[in-house]
């Protein structure tokens, strides 16, 4: 379902149905949350978001907001097995809501987009910016390249890299299978570490979301929209690319999208949650928000939607 584009629909909607929104709470876990009268709220977030919610989400508000941030597929199965219990929920990959997750209704709220980040003041860095769109691959061939990414297994963004060198192999009809040449284990960091690594001077380039060099400005390498998973136009090349995670489930490529969705139902839970998916942070901190966003998707009041 859609969204009424009017902030008056939305926020009739948080207030009038906060009742209804409490079909996920009551895990048992180490993150608290759902006390009616507190003015914590707790919220459970992929890595990529922790800046933006930190430094932008939590500004917004009057609640003090606990936030604490993971790979998305990590976030996922913490809540679905009850080992924590936010309030809020957002993950990076709104796929994890059909599964482990499986709230009533989520909202999407922000996109994204795959890039290449490097590092300028290193050799090899700058010849991953002087191989640019067309030939960014060639470098990260080489061993002497220290590539970057995350954890495929703990969330999305590990798992769409994947996605982006698979795609990467049909788009520029390479000799070799990106996917498979590219990728080792020692290029594996925690999502809320990834490009901090530059700084230390672990690695020479990073395959990470716009955001995370955005919003620290980092240069980075704009990817054909054909593989960067940004563009609704190419959903179904996106989605010839397959990940199956420990848990038995198999994701898709697909349109970076992020979803949230509430496990409380007090005011304070609905005031954080409501800023959460309309708020102007959100383009500060280098991400995109469609004009028909936010999103709803699942069992969401009819009144919303209108």
């Amino acid at each position: 379902m859609t969204a009424d584009d009017s902030t008056t629909g939305r926020r009739a909607f948080l207030s009038g149905t906060a009742a209804a929104l409490g079909g996920l709470a009551g895990c048992v876990g180490g993150f608290g949350g759902g006390d009616e009268t507190s003015a914590t709220v707790s919220l459970l977030a992929a890595g990529s978001l922790n800046n933006a919610f930190e430094n932008g989400l939590k500004e917004s508000v009057d609640p003090t907001v606990q936030i604490e941030a993971h790979g998305s597929a990590q976030v996922a199965r913490l809540v679905a097995e009850g080992q924590k219990d936010p309030d809020v929920v957002s993950v990076a990959d709104v796929a994890l809501f059909d599964s482990p997750l499986e709230p009533d209704w989520y909202a999407e709220f922000a996109t994204n987009s795959v890039v290449v980040v490097y590092n300028p003041e290193t050799e090899s860095g700058r010849r991953v910016a002087e191989a640019g769109t067309d030939e960014w691959y060639r470098p990260l061939l080489d061993d002497e390249v220290a590539l970057g990414r995350t954890d495929p297994d703990l969330d999305p963004l590990g798992y769409r890299a994947l996605f982006v060198l698979e795609l990467a192999t049909e788009y520029y009809g390479t000799d070799v299978n990106l996917r498979q040449t590219i990728p080792t284990r020692e290029q594996i960091y925690p999502e809320t570490q990834l490009v901090s690594q530059f700084e230390t001077g672990a690695i020479d380039a990073a395959i990470a979301y716009r955001n995370m060099a955005v919003e620290r400005g980092y240069e980075y390498v704009d990817l054909p929209a054909e593989i960067d998973l940004s563009d609704p136009a190419h959903a179904k090349r996106y989605a010839s690319a397959t990940y199956e995670l420990p848990s038995g489930k198999v994701v898709e490529g697909g349109l970076v999208s992020y979803g949230s969705t509430v496990r409380d139902r007090s005011a304070a839970a609905m005031d954080v949650f409501e800023t959460q998916i309309t708020g102007q942070y959100l383009n500060e901190f280098g991400f995109v928000v469609p004009d028909d966003y936010p999103r709803f998707t699942g069992d969401a009041p009819d009144e919303i939607t209108d």
